[in-house]
């Protein structure tokens, strides 16, 4: 087995039963192709070979790479395994098509992979990852809890989002000092917001970093007009508005100009 690399933030499964049950919640058409980051080992690997997507694998370790054209020959030979970063990978250049991707994402670059899935939301129609337990409910987690924020706010603008399972420290090595949570992400209808989406992405932003203060204060800087400094959902904080709600801002925010 290859020698974990600490410094990539990445803990290898062991436990065969849990990568099953990770790779039966992909639910992609047989023509979507899957991309996994971060195979590692290729305990998760094995199973996803077991349906009938195409499979392609995004790997960074060197180590982790040999170790899979070894035991993977067939994705190798055909192509399929890369080394690279997916956080700087053109998924467009590479993928014709809508795709799917899966993982058990490296804690430290867990946040980064689903802002870099936001980016590329309109071919990314579903995601299955493992990332650390508090992360996983904090993007599934509804409005007017203390865990939802920014990430949930907009992967739930065009995703179905839902936490499936916990993982324990324990199946992993090395262990990590926390649990781990599964969630599953599906592609809703929402093809564009009704709304200028870039100036959504800031208000949401902008909202949940002054998260304490009523909304009023947070997004002074949008507030031009004196009718809608008097708007009443100005009165609430960022984590009591839904998605909705925040489009609806938007939408005042825009007409005021």
């Amino acid at each position: 087995m290859v020698k974990p690399k600490k410094h990539l933030g990445q803990h290898f499964l062991k436990d065969l039963t849990i990568a099953q049950k990770i790779a039966d919640l992909l639910q992609s058409p047989a023509e979507i192709p899957v991309l996994e980051i971060g195979a590692g080992t290729g305990v998760l690997t094995q199973f996803l070979l077991n349906k009938p997507n195409p499979l392609y694998i995004i790997e960074i370790d060197s180590e982790s790479i040999r170790y899979l054209k070894e035991h993977f020959a067939t994705i190798a030979t055909q192509n399929r395994l890369w080394e690279g970063d997916f956080l700087t990978m053109d998924l467009h250049s590479n993928f014709f098509s809508n795709i799917a991707i899966i993982g058990n994402f490296p804690y430290n670059i867990s946040s980064q992979i689903f802002f870099k899935i936001l980016e590329n939301r309109k071919q990314v129609v579903e995601v299955v990852g493992m990332l650390q337990k508090e992360v996983a409910e904090r993007l599934a987690s509804p409005p007017g809890s203390k865990e939802y924020g920014i990430l949930s706010v907009l992967l739930q603008a065009y995703y179905e989002v839902k936490y499936h399972f916990t993982v324990s420290e324990n199946v992993f090595q090395p262990p990590p000092k926390v649990k781990s949570g599964v969630i599953r992400l599906q592609r809703n209808s929402t093809q564009i917001l009704p709304c200028n989406e870039l100036l959504f992405f800031e208000v949401v932003k902008t909202a949940f970093n002054q998260r304490r203060k009523t909304l009023r204060n947070a997004l002074q800087k949008f507030i031009r007009t004196e009718s809608f400094k008097n708007e009443s959902m100005l009165q609430k904080r960022a984590e009591q508005l839904s998605v909705s709600d925040f489009v609806f801002l938007t939408q005042k925010i825009q007409e005021q100009s």
